[in-house]
């Protein structure tokens, strides 16, 4: 679900404004799966390699936040590898991206979220080997930073550089070790329109954002299941409370606490209690719910914002992963008081939840 909400999201902002200029950029790549945990090992044997396609819609000024950020595109890509490895089979994702530029609009960094589609899942009888994927639609999310050079043999240019790329469920289902794996790219660029003219501000903006501070309080829910596969998949309930503080047109500093009603957990301490007799016994009636303390950054582009958190557990009676969590999530303002968004909610590498939020800031 937290997929589809930030496609649908991004594409209303990808089909406003149908005077900026468009290009195309194709491109190949080959590279190595990343192991990231031995349970990966005996997927981490083939190079994987494949190609992306991607439409950039380019913005020139018009509004503030593009300038801001110094004039970044935003596109749709298509995306296809090939991991070759018996077990894993070959992906495919389709995703949503902006493009940001440094060093005179040379040097590019993109990142990307969407939806993947693997051809080869997890299944007990016939592929049993890939711990990897538990099911055939994925989580995808990706990262570029590239060499660009456009217009250089007249509409055609190029672009070359490395991108780090990342499938999983989020624990949606199990198993779910994920994939990483990183490549170099190489490829063109195709120009449709001439560049329009940038929209240049010579006056500094007066408006102040710095704030007072906010409290927030977060909803968060999902699906997720525990690391046993065919254990059963559960709602999950993550409740955060939380103060911000905003300095500057970018930044909010964050700090709260969160309470997990994850049920999962649940069903493992059952299974744990019965599963492990000889490891250090299980009490079946342990508590499953955990609390949390965690500080964070809100970084705010237009009505959609970047939050990155790291917590640690105060309150964990059930002594399962490491006692610190981190959150990455895409927060949507419909309006200054009233927040949607979508997060992934993990442990170092490992994923426990995609968490799809609603929230109110005050």
């Amino acid at each position: 679900m937290k997929q589809f909400l930030l496609l649908f999201i991004f594409g209303i902002s990808f089909s406003q404004n149908q005077t900026d200029a468009y290009y195309i950029d194709v491109q190949g790549f080959r590279g190595n799966v990343f192991k990231h945990t031995q349970e990966v090992s005996h997927l981490a044997t083939g190079h994987p390699n494949g190609f992306l396609v991607s439409i950039n819609k380019k913005s020139s000024g018009k509004k503030e936040w593009q300038q801001v950020y110094a004039y970044p595109d935003y596109g749709i890509s298509f995306q296809a590898i090939d991991f070759n490895n018996n077990y894993l089979g070959k992906n495919y994702a389709i995703g949503l991206h902006y493009n940001f530029y440094f060093l005179k609009r040379q040097l590019l960094f993109r990142v990307s979220q969407g939806i993947g589609f693997t051809t080869n899942p997890y299944d007990k009888e016939s592929n049993n080997k890939n711990n990897a994927f538990g099911s055939k639609f994925l989580d995808n999310n990706y990262i570029l930073l590239q060499y660009q050079k456009q217009n250089l043999l007249g509409p055609i240019g190029i672009q070359t550089g490395f991108m780090l790329t990342h499938f999983s469920n989020a624990r949606f289902k199990a198993p779910n070790s994920g994939i990483n794996s990183y490549s170099f790219t190489f490829g063109l660029n195709y120009n449709f329109d001439k560049d329009k003219p940038i929209i240049k501000d010579s006056l500094p903006n007066s408006k102040s954002f710095a704030e007072k501070i906010k409290y927030n309080f977060a909803f968060r829910t999902g699906i997720s299941e525990a690391p046993v596969v065919g254990i059963g998949q559960r709602q999950f309930y993550h409740i955060g409370l939380y103060a911000d503080k905003r300095f500057n047109r970018k930044s909010a500093i964050q700090f709260g606490t969160d309470v997990f009603f994850s049920r999962h957990l649940k069903d493992y301490i059952q299974f744990s209690a019965v599963a492990f007799p000889d490891k250090k016994p299980v009490d079946p009636n342990t508590d499953y719910k955990r609390v949390g303390v965690f500080v964070g950054h809100e970084l705010f582009i237009n009505k959609l914002s970047i939050e990155t958190q790291f917590g640690y557990y105060v309150y964990k009676p059930f002594k399962y992963d490491i006692d610190i969590y981190q959150r990455l999530a895409l927060k949507y303002y419909i309006n200054k008081n009233i927040f949607t968004g979508i997060g992934l909610k993990t442990h170092k590498a490992k994923a426990e939840a995609a968490e799809l939020t609603l929230g109110i800031r005050l």
